[in-house]
C-alpha cells in the first residue's frame, strides 16, 4: 500500500507535462484570440457610423459587390438616431407594426445585410413584377384584339375604340384613391390578391361580348378593379426598400410592363390562331386564356404577400421568412434611412382629415404634373401602333412581333437611366432628356410626305417608342419628397390618377378623319413635348428654391432652436423645416 501511494505522489513524467503546456497555452491563446476579436467588433461598432453606398451595381446584377468591398464592415448607417438629443422626435409610432424590432444602437454588417436583399427581392420585387404581369396583360390584349378584326366582328369602328379606352382610363382613374384608401385599412396583403382574382374573371369573361354595350360595361369594370394595384404595389414596396433602393426595383417593376407587350404578342399569335374553334373567333379564346393566366397569378398571390417584414409568418409559412436578427435588421435599416415610414400602422385607415392635409402638400404638385404631361408625347403612337402597322399592310403576325423591338430596347433604357438617376442624385434633368427623345421623332412624323416607305415609318416609330421611360422615377421621386406614410399613399395614387388622366386625353388625339398618317395629332404631340421640357425646368427651380430657402432658415437657427421647434412645430411631412427635396 505505502508502494502504491509512493508511486501515486510521483511526479508525471515529462511528455506528459509538456503536452499539458501545450494545450493550455492553445487554449489560452485561443481565448485571448476571442476576447481580442470581440473587442476589436465592440470598438467598431461604437465608431462613429459613416455614410456609404452598399457594395450593389444593379445595371449588371442586382448583387454584384465592388471589389473593394469588406462584407464585414458595418453596414448600419448614420442617422438622427445617433444624435439622443435628436432621437426622441423621430420615435416610431406606438402602432407601428415592427416597433418591437427597432433598436437605434443595433448593428450589422454587409455580410448580414445583402444576403437579405437578396432574399427580399426573390421574396418581393419578383412577385410585384409577375403579379404586374399579370396587370398588363389584361390591360394590353385589346391591343392583340384588334388584329384578329375584333372592332368589325362587333360592329364598332375606331371612334368605339376610343371611347372604350376612355372609359377604361376614366375607371381606372377614378378608383385609384379608394382602392388606395381601402387598401391602406385593410392591408396591400389582402387587398390586392382580392383585386387580381376579380379582374381576372372580368376580363375572361369578354370571352361573351356582343357588341358596343357589353364592350363599355367590361371596360368599366375592369378599370374600376385595376385601378388601385399600381399605388398600392408602390406602397407595399415601401415597407420592405429603402429610398435608394426603390427607384432601380420600380424600374424591373415597369420593366415588365414592356416584357408583356413582347410576350403577349407572341402568345396571341398562337391562340389568335384558334379562330373557328367551337365556331368562335380567335380574340374569344385570346380573353379567356389569358384571363385563366391572370386568375392563377391572383391566387398564387393570396399565398405569396406578407404585410411586413416582422409579419412573414402564416399556418402555411409557420418559420416566416427571416429570423428575429434578420427582422431587425431589416426594420432598423429602413428606419434609419427614413423615419417617417414608421408613423402609422401597415393596417391604420388614413381618414378625411389626414387625406385632405396630404392633398395640400402643394410640394407634390410638380410631380403630379408630370404624371398629367410625360407620356402624352409617344402615347397616341404607342396606342396605335398595331393598328399603324396594319395599316402599312403588315400583317397579324407582322404585326405584333414589328412591336418588340421597342417594347426591349425602352425596358433596356428605363434601367439604365433610373438607375443613373439615383445614382448622380439628378431627376429633373433625366425627364428633360426622355422629351428631347421624343421631339425629332414627332417633328418627324408630323412632316413626312405620305410616299413614305412602310419601312422607314415603321424604324420611325420604333426609335419614338423606345424612349427611356422616367415613370418608375417619378413614382419614386414623389414618395421621396412625401416625408410620411400618408403623402407616401396619397402621392401614389394621385400621381398615377394623373398618368391615367394623361391616356384619357391622348385616346382621343389621333381621330377618325386623321388616319392613317395622324398628322394633325403628331403637330399637337409635338406642342406638348415643348411645354413638358420647360414644366421640368421650372419644377427643378422651385424644388431648389425650397431647398435654399429651408438651409437658409434652418443654418440661422441654434442648436437649441432646433430643437425646440423640433419638439413643438406643427409642420408635417414634406412641411418640415428640416426636410430637403429631391430634384
Amino acid at each position: 500500500m505505502a508502494e502504491i501511494t509512493r508511486e501515486s505522489k510521483q511526479p508525471p513524467s515529462p511528455q506528459v507535462s509538456s503536452e499539458k503546456e501545450i494545450q493550455t497555452a492553445a487554449s489560452k491563446s485561443e481565448s485571448e484570440e476571442d476576447i481580442e476579436a470581440t473587442r476589436a467588433r465592440i470598438l467598431a461598432e461604437q465608431e462613429p457610423l459613416q455614410k456609404q453606398k452598399a457594395p450593389l451595381i444593379p445595371i449588371t446584377s442586382l448583387f454584384r459587390r465592388r471589389k473593394d468591398y469588406d462584407e464585414n464592415a458595418i453596414a448600419t448607417q448614420p442617422s438622427v438616431y445617433d444624435n439622443p438629443a435628436l432621437a426622441r422626435y423621430f420615435q416610431p409610432s406606438p402602432k407601428y407594426e415592427n416597433r418591437h424590432r427597432f433598436d437605434p444602437d443595433f448593428r450589422w454588417t454587409w455580410k448580414e445585410e445583402l444576403p437579405l436583399i437578396n432574399k427580399m427581392d426573390w421574396k418581393i420585387t419578383l412577385w410585384a413584377c409577375i403579379a404586374f404581369f399579370g396587370l398588363d396583360l389584361g390591360r394590353g390584349n385589346l391591343s392583340q384584339a384588334n388584329t384578329d378584326d375584333f372592332l368589325p366582328n362587333l360592329g364598332m369602328n375606331t371612334n368605339d375604340y376610343n371611347l372604350g379606352n376612355t372609359v377604361f382610363q376614366t375607371s381606372f382613374l377614378l378608383a385609384e384613391l379608394p382602392s388606395q384608401m381601402i387598401s391602406k385599412k385593410l392591408g396591400p396583403d389582402r387587398w390586392i390578391p382580392f383585386i387580381m382574382c376579380s379582374w381576372s374573371i372580368v376580363s375572361g369573361a369578354q370571352f361573351f361580348l356582343s357588341g358596343k354595350t357589353s364592350f363599355l360595361v367590361t371596360r368599366a369594370l375592369l378599370g374600376m378593379l385595376q385601378g388601385g394595384f399600381i399605388p398600392d404595389i408602390v406602397l407595399y414596396l415601401t415597407y420592405f426598400f429603402k429610398g435608394s433602393e426603390l427607384p432601380f426595383r420600380l424600374a424591373l417593376f415597369w420593366t415588365v410592363r414592356r416584357v408583356t407587350d413582347i410576350v403577349a404578342p407572341l402568345l396571341a399569335f398562337g391562340v389568335l390562331r384558334m379562330r373557328g374553334v367551337l365556331g368562335y373567333e380567335g380574340w374569344r379564346w385570346l380573353f379567356l386564356i389569358e384571363g385563366i393566366i391572370m386568375l392563377s397569378i391572383g391566387v398564387w398571390s393570396i399565398f405569396m404577400m406578407a404585410p411586413s417584414p416582422t409579419q412573414t409568418k402564416r399556418w402555411y409559412r409557420p418559420n416566416g421568412w427571416f429570423n428575429e436578427r434578420e427582422e431587425k435588421i431589416l426594420v432598423n435599416r429602413i428606419l434609419r434611412d427614413d423615419p417617417s415610414k414608421s408613423d402609422m400602422h401597415n393596417r391604420q385607415a388614413i381618414t378625411p382629415k389626414l387625406l385632405w392635409k396630404s392633398l395640400k402638400d402643394y410640394e407634390l404638385w410638380p410631380i403630379y404634373i408630370f404624371g398629367l404631361l410625360w407620356e402624352i408625347p409617344p402615347g397616341p403612337p404607342d396606342q396605335y401602333l398595331t393598328l399603324t402597322l396594319r395599316s402599312l399592310n403588315f400583317g397579324t403576325f407582322d404585326s405584333n412581333l414589328l412591336s418588340i423591338p421597342a417594347q426591349a430596347t425602352g425596358a433596356v433604357l428605363m434601367c439604365i437611366t433610373t438607375y443613373l438617376s439615383e445614382r448622380w442624385d439628378s431627376r429633373a434633368l433625366f425627364g428633360i432628356f426622355t422629351q428631347f427623345w421624343y421631339l425629332p421623332n414627332l417633328i418627324a412624323m408630323a412632316v413626312l410626305p405620305s410616299g413614305t416607305s412602310a419601312w422607314a415609318q415603321y424604324a420611325l416609330v420604333t426609335v419614338l417608342l423606345s424612349y427611356p421611360s422616367p415613370h418608375a422615377m417619378h413614382v419614386a421621386w414623389a414618395s421621396r419628397n412625401s416625408n410620411s406614410v400618408r403623402t407616401r399613399a396619397v402621392s401614389s395614387a394621385i400621381y398615377n390618377m394623373m398618368v391615367q388622366l394623361a391616356r384619357v386625353i391622348y385616346s382621343n388625339i389621333y381621330r377618325e378623319d386623321d388616319k392613317p398618317e395622324y398628322r394633325r395629332g403628331n403637330r399637337v404631340l409635338v406642342g406638348i413635348n415643348c411645354m413638358n421640357v420647360c414644366v421640368y425646368i421650372i419644377a427643378k427651380l422651385f424644388y431648389m428654391h425650397l431647398n435654399k430657402k429651408r438651409d437658409k432658415e434652418w443654418n440661422a437657427m441654434t442648436e437649441e432652436q432646433r430643437l425646440e421647434y423640433l419638439a413643438t412645430t406643427k409642420d408635417v411631412g414634406s412641411s418640415r423645416k428640416d426636410f430637403r427635396f429631391a430634384h
